[in-house]
């Protein structure tokens, strides 16, 4: 069982938070838009006081103009009413008036304000700039104590106008940009408030991550945050559920394996004695000394398998366990094998300490001496190693034997898997089990090849 990559729980984290983010922002930036919006709706809304004012002031205007004398060409007099007269006095230089014949020809006034004529006798707004400021006009057809006249008052103070020359400073500079400041303050204040919050959800991750395949442990309730704890309980559930479904097949093979062993042990007893009977270069009394050796070899096998999954079956407390001590060990185990096929097996140890149990440990190592031995051709060399590495405590088997192909390297490990070709006897289980072995401490195989390319070395960091 691999244990899934830290990041990806990171990642789900991040999403989370990325999208937890988004939903806070987003609003504030919609109200600093609606702000926005609000100060554009507020200078229209003056400028449409104002062309009510500058309405206001054409009835005015029109009173104010008196008729003319008894010559045929005098203009009109014109006596500004005090309402009028205050409305020019506030802004002298923004402001003005202007009285124009129905044709259009200017009568009095003031000058430069250039007037349209308005087409009916409904009152009209434009715009005209004059020495670089923009005058708001109204203009409207009146009948006056002169006659039908155009009268009209024009105001360089008009909201509008200002708040077209200066949008950028009004609305960008002192609506925008405070708001998106805050928006961005809000933004750095929320990122770390969201990832105080989820900092028991990655206490969490990372404890999850932190186990190994074989820890199913409940995780603790009380220690979640509130919000997660259906989850977690959920998945105590689903981890009691696991746990004793591997608890009830390593039973199940502990027992198969204990009831296997005593017959084959006593089968491979008979196989041995009747094997050592037959002497050499005759048969047996009904069986040819060939095949009796078939027989011997195929009951080891067997016996080896059995104890295997009994080994696979088991665990125990971690305990320290003394890494030169099972080299050694291991060395004294396998020196008569490797004698007899006149293969050099040799110890290059240092001391070296691991927490780990003992007995799976040296299963491991047996088998991969083991499968060193076996497949190393007569007048090999096979070496036992073990010490500190990279600050990493490390055992490792090496031998020049014919290697695995770095293609089959990856599969090797993996049950009841053998190399197409590979001669002698195997069951494809024991790299699988010693790579089990070491996933239980925290550790993996890494297989490569042997000095100078040949052969095969087989290591195991803690």
């Amino acid at each position: 069982m691999a244990v899934a990559p830290p990041a990806e729980g990171v990642r789900v984290s991040a999403g989370l938070r990325n999208r937890l983010l988004v939903l806070l922002i987003v609003p504030l930036v919609l109200l600093a838009l609606v702000n926005a919006w609000l100060e554009y709706r507020s200078a229209d809304d003056a400028a449409l006081q104002h062309d009510r004012s500058l309405l206001r002031m054409i009835p005015l205007l029109a009173d104010s103009v008196l008729a003319p004398g008894h010559e045929p060409l005098e203009p009109p007099i014109v006596l500004l009413l005090p309402p009028l007269e205050d409305f020019l006095r506030q802004h002298p230089d923004l402001s003005g008036w202007r009285i124009l014949d129905v044709h259009g020809q200017p009568l009095l006034g003031t000058e430069g304000l250039d007037v349209a004529v308005p087409a009916t006798r409904e009152a009209e707004f434009f715009s005209v700039e004059q020495g670089g400021i923009t005058f708001r006009v109204a203009a409207q057809r009146v009948d006056t104590n002169a006659g039908e006249l155009i009268v009209a008052v024009g105001d360089g103070s008009d909201a509008r106008q200002a708040w077209l020359q200066q949008v950028l400073l009004r609305v960008l500079l002192r609506v925008l940009l405070p708001n998106l400041v805050l928006v961005a303050a809000a933004a750095l204040a929320i990122d770390w408030a969201v990832r105080l919050a989820f900092r028991p959800l990655m206490d969490l991750t990372e404890a999850v991550e932190r186990r190994s395949p074989r820890d199913l442990s409940a995780i603790d309730e009380a220690a979640s945050p509130q919000e997660v704890r259906p989850l977690v309980h959920s998945l105590n559930r689903l981890f009691g559920l696991v746990n004793a479904q591997a608890e009830g097949q390593r039973r199940f093979v502990a027992d198969a394996a204990h009831q296997l062993r005593t017959p084959l042990a006593g089968l491979q007893a008979q196989v041995e004695a009747w094997a050592l009977a037959v002497p050499a270069g005759s048969d047996g009394a009904w069986l040819p000394r060939e095949q009796l050796f078939k027989l011997r070899r195929a009951a080891r096998r067997t016996s080896q398998l059995a104890h295997q999954l009994l080994t696979l079956s088991r665990a125990h407390p971690l305990q320290p366990v003394d890494l030169k001590a099972l080299c050694e060990s291991a060395l004294e185990q396998f020196l008569d094998a490797a004698t007899a096929r006149r293969i050099d097996l040799g110890l290059d140890v240092r001391p070296a300490v691991v927490g780990g149990h003992e007995w799976l440990l040296r299963e491991l190592l047996a088998n991969l001496v083991d499968n060193a031995v076996r497949y190393t051709p007569e007048g090999g060399t096979v070496t036992i190693r073990c010490g500190l590495r990279n600050g990493r405590v490390f055992l490792e088997v090496e031998d020049d034997g014919p290697g695995i192909p770095p293609a089959e390297r990856a599969r090797v490990t993996q049950r009841f898997y053998r190399v197409r070709g590979t001669v002698g006897e195997g069951s494809g289980l024991g790299l699988a089990i010693a790579d089990e072995i070491a996933r239980v401490h925290g550790s993996a195989l890494a297989l490569g090849a042997g000095a100078h390319g040949r052969g095969l070395v087989v290591t195991a960091a803690f």
